[in-house]
């Protein structure tokens, strides 16, 4: 008699429980919904006043084949776009092998001492830095100390250190993420320390990897501090050149040379004025930069569903 009066007493306190933590969970969820439709509205409402108050240069084909100029009507994004497009090539090319090859050697082959601590503590640090002290660097480094200019490789380099902390974080947790089982596997099948990396861990961790990588790429590409501090043009009425030619070797690098201008700067540059046309333009180009990001990050999406699908 006693014992089921304790197996009742037992029973009444564990469903007391439960019904507490169900209702916690509810409390939890429903604060978690409310902060992301919170969120999603606010950046609804900056997508659609972006597209209504640009919509009526959106709809000009013209806008996006003219050049900059003082009549906001006849002004475009050509020059913007492309050199945006050339700038973040630039930046993938330098920040991916980098950035990727510092992570793999901080998770893999590194030794653990105060010397590898010290270094993992300020690469996590770079991560926070603002993006002005990136250019701050660049000018006194990149055009003052190599004297490479104000140029597209500069931009480039300036926006590859900004990333390049984000992509070694991003790296080693993803490399980190992997079980141990598979490189004790690899290992019993005869494979060696490069071997096991370059064909069991690296195919593993990638699509964590890339999701990194555009992650930065995605930072990257709204930044306008750091290319202002090295000298970035606000008013470019001429394409670099072409990186392709007809003529073997087929490849030109002269448009690394070339001055510049992307298309936050193009933004600032428009909002800045007083008239109200050029505001038009600056929202219309805020859609445009949206939709190059949301195109990026689409690619992403889809070889990482694609690489995902490999693994398993």
């Amino acid at each position: 008699m006693v014992n089921a009066e304790m197996s009742q007493a037992t029973n009444h306190n564990l469903a007391g429980i439960v019904d507490a933590n169900r209702r916690t969970d509810l409390v939890m969820a429903g604060i978690g919904i409310s902060v992301l439709i919170v969120a999603m509205s606010l950046l609804a409402a900056v997508v659609i006043d972006l597209i209504v108050g640009g919509w009526p240069r959106l709809m000009n084909p013209e806008f996006y084949l003219n050049f900059p100029s003082r009549h906001p009507i006849q002004a475009g994004i050509v020059s913007a776009w492309v050199g945006t497009i050339l700038v973040m090539l630039v930046t993938a090319c330098i920040a991916i092998p980098l950035g990727v090859g510092a992570g793999v050697y901080l998770e893999e082959y590194a030794a653990r001492n105060w010397i590898t601590d010290f270094i993992e503590i300020n690469v996590s640090n770079l991560a926070g830095v603002p993006s002005i002290i990136y250019g701050l660097l660049a000018l006194g480094l990149f055009i003052h100390g190599f004297g490479l200019g104000e140029t597209i490789l500069t931009a480039g380099l300036v926006l590859a250190l900004l990333i390049l902390p984000v992509i070694i974080v991003s790296t080693r947790e993803a490399i980190r993420g992997i079980p141990l089982d598979l490189r004790e596997a690899a290992y019993g099948l005869g494979a060696d320390k490069w071997q096991t990396v370059r064909l069991y861990v690296l195919p593993a961790a990638r699509s964590g990897i890339l999701t990194g990588m555009i992650v930065g790429l995605a930072r990257a590409i709204g930044e306008a501090a750091p290319v202002i501090t090295i000298g970035a043009l606000t008013f470019i009425a001429f394409l670099p050149p072409s990186p392709l030619q007809a003529s073997p070797p087929f490849i030109n690098f002269e448009w690394l040379e070339s001055p510049f201008t992307i298309m936050p700067i193009q933004m600032f540059n428009w909002v800045s004025r007083p008239q109200a046309e050029f505001h038009i333009n600056a929202a219309a180009a805020g859609v445009i930069l949206m939709l190059m990001t949301l195109a990026m990050n689409g690619v992403a999406i889809w070889l990482r569903y694609h690489l995902r699908r490999q693994v398993r």
